[in-house]
C-alpha cells in the first residue's frame, strides 16, 4: 500500500532534503523514523530536493508499506516523538499505488523572505538586507519572467537536466507586517532558480540594473550574467499541487 505524508521542516540543521553520504538529510531522519516505527525498512520519496539549509513549509513524501495503516492520528503521533523538533508530520493519506509524490506534481510554490530593519526573531528564517531597495520596480521586473519559460541563466552550473525550460504560473513581492516574502509558482523549478531570480531583481532593486536587465539575463542563457544566489535560510518550498483524484477512495 502507498502512503502519502504531509510535513514540514526547518531546514538549517540539514544537507536538504536528499541522502547525502556523510552528511544529515530530511529524508534519511525520516527514513529512519518511519523504519523504527514499523520495524521494518522503509524507503520514502519526496516531492523534489530542498538544498542546504533551504525549508519547507510544505512537503509531501510517499512510501510504501504492506498493512493497512489504520490508525493515522497515533501513527502520526509516534513518528513525531521519533523525529527531532525541527520535523514535523503533520498528515498521512492513502494513495493510488501508482501516485509519485515528485513526478504526480503539477506546480510547486516558492516563497523567498527578506526583511530590511534588524529582526532578532526573524534572523534565521529570513534574509537581513540593509539597504534601500525599490520593491515596486522589483514587482515589474518580476512581469518580464511571463515572457520566458528558457531559465538557463539562473540554473546552478554543471546541473543534470534534459530541459531548463519552466512554466511560471505566478510571481510577485509582498510585504507581511515585518517581512517582505517574493512568491513564485511553475510547473518545475531548476536547482538554485528561485534564490538567484531573487538576486537579481534585489540587483536591479538597489538601481545596479534598470528593469529591461532582467530581459538581458535570461536571454544570456549565462549563470554569470545573473544576480547572485541569495542566502539559503529564506527560501521556503510552501506548496505543492497535486491532480484531485490522486487519494485511493477518490
Amino acid at each position: 500500500m502507498r502512503y502519502l505524508l504531509e510535513l514540514s521542516y526547518n531546514g538549517a540543521n540539514y544537507h536538504g532534503w536528499q541522502i547525502q553520504p556523510n552528511s544529515i538529510s530530511v529524508q534519511e531522519t525520516i527514513e529512519l523514523g518511519i523504519s523504527t516505527l514499523l520495524s521494518e525498512k522503509i524507503s520514502v520519496v519526496g516531492a523534489g530536493r530542498t538544498d542546504t539549509g533551504v525549508h519547507a513549509s510544505y512537503f509531501c513524501a510517499h512510501f510504501d508499506y504492506k498493512d493497512e495503516i489504520e490508525d493515522k492520528a497515533d501513527f502520526i503521533y509516534k513518528l513525531n516523538s521519533f523525529l527531532p523538533i525541527d520535523i514535523s508530520i503533520n498528515n498521512i493519506f492513502n494513495v493510488k499505488n501508482d501516485f509519485h509524490a515528485r513526478f504526480d506534481a503539477l506546480s510547486r510554490t516558492y516563497q523567498y523572505k527578506l526583511h530590511t530593519e534588524k529582526n532578532p526573531f526573524l534572523t534565521n528564517n529570513s534574509y537581513y538586507l540593509k539597504k534601500n531597495i525599490d520593491f515596486n520596480k522589483m514587482n515589474l521586473a518580476v512581469l518580464k519572467l511571463f515572457n520566458y519559460r528558457d531559465f538557463k541563466c539562473f540554473s546552478k552550473s554543471n546541473t543534470d537536466v534534459h530541459t531548463f525550460d519552466c512554466d511560471i504560473k505566478s510571481a510577485g513581492w509582498k510585504f507581511n507586517e515585518t517581512y517582505w516574502v517574493f512568491e513564485i509558482s511553475a510547473n518545475r523549478f531548476l536547482r538554485n532558480m528561485v534564490r538567484a531570480i531573487v538576486g537579481t531583481l534585489i540587483e536591479i532593486g538597489e538601481g545596479k540594473h534598470e528593469i529591461n536587465h532582467l530581459d538581458y539575463v535570461i536571454k544570456s542563457k549565462n549563470r554569470e550574467i545573473a544576480g547572485y544566489s541569495v542566502p539559503a535560510q529564506g527560501l521556503y518550498l510552501s506548496n505543492i499541487m497535486y491532480p484531485k483524484n490522486f487519494l485511493s477512495n477518490e
